[in-house]
């Protein structure tokens, strides 16, 4: 009866869900008009790159917790497992002196342990999402500490690293198109997440258990495995997102992360995933990712005060999150 109820309402919620798409891509698009006529400096080349730019390592978190989020949990500790997985790439490429691919490797696998822990914290310990992912944030940020004695790893040695983010591969291919790996990075990301989220078993699943896990756990999924799963995926792109900040500042700092996983989480939701689960995409939480860029940007173009920018993200967010609940309500 739960898994017939939960399948009817599938087109209702393919519906609302394409509807907070469009209107997130009409925000997006009337942002870029409002700044483009308050100013002529905002579609100039470099500063579309540039807001590209500033949207890469904040997307790459945003695509990890829309899988989460989509599941009916949160992750609270990506910023800070980010800025311990860009600690452990500098340890091993500076302090160790090892290659940078095995560097990279360890950055990665670092943020995997992470959400590994963090998913049998959730799955295997029932301990709430938002205090599992509490304590991991707190855990992780003092271990960059600790491990990195409270200063910066500095790449002065292996400047190929920094060409990883910041170099322009694609100029190769296009002369004079200037644009940093990192923005090509972050959209080949969100290509292989959207396929992942809609063409695999793990994003079925992933849905399955944000709609109705009770309903997914009597049909005869191992909810605690795929639980697991999401949250160390959560966890790679974390990762991912830590060799990306340390490769873009060239040098790992342990200082950096709080803060991220709230911009991140923003996206996902000003993209319409809904924080009650079940409901969002990819291209939604790249959208929303974009919105959060343009308005900073645009915002900092017009001279309006840092303190007053912070405000108006939070105003947005709140927005965002009220517009779910109504959705829901006209949904239910």
């Amino acid at each position: 009866m739960q898994l017939s109820s939960l399948k009817s309402s599938r087109p209702i919620i393919r519906k609302t869900a394409a509807t907070q798409k469009l209107l997130a891509f009409a925000s997006l698009a009337l942002l870029v008009v409002i700044f483009s006529v308050s100013s002529s400096n905002f579609l100039q080349f470099t500063n579309i790159v540039g807001i590209l730019l500033s949207t890469a390592v904040i997307g790459v978190l945003a695509l990890g917790s829309t899988f989460v989020i989509i599941a009916g949990g949160i992750d609270l500790s990506v910023g800070t497992v980010m800025t311990f997985s860009a600690v452990m790439t500098g340890v091993f490429i500076t302090n160790w002196h090892l290659p940078i691919p095995i560097g990279i490797l360890a950055g990665i696998i670092t943020g995997i342990l992470c959400g590994l822990f963090s998913g049998f914290a959730v799955a295997k310990m029932n301990i709430p999402p938002f205090i599992a992912t509490l304590a991991v944030m707190m855990m992780t940020k003092g271990l960059s500490l600790v491990i990195s004695h409270a200063k910066p790893i500095y790449f002065n040695e292996t400047p190929a690293f920094r060409e990883i983010v910041m170099g322009t591969a694609l100029e190769k291919v296009i002369p004079g198109f200037a644009v940093p790996n990192a923005i090509l990075i972050f959209f080949g990301l969100a290509i292989i997440s959207s396929l992942v989220l809609t063409k695999t078993v793990i994003g079925r699943y992933n849905f399955a258990l944000g709609s109705n896990e009770e309903a997914t756990r009597l049909s005869g999924v191992n909810i605690r495995f795929w639980k697991i799963s999401i949250y160390v995926l959560t966890g790679l792109f974390s990762g991912i997102a830590g060799v990306m900040i340390a490769s873009r500042l060239d040098s790992a700092q342990p200082a950096l992360g709080m803060g991220y996983e709230l911009e991140a989480i923003a996206a996902v939701v000003i993209g319409g995933t809904s924080l009650s689960g079940g409901q969002g995409s990819i291209l939604g939480t790249v959208i929303g990712a974009l919105i959060m860029s343009v308005m900073t940007n645009g915002l900092r173009i017009l001279s309006v005060p840092q303190e007053w920018q912070t405000v108006i993200v939070g105003i947005v967010v709140l927005l965002a999150v009220y517009a779910d609940i109504l959705r829901r309500r006209k949904a239910g």
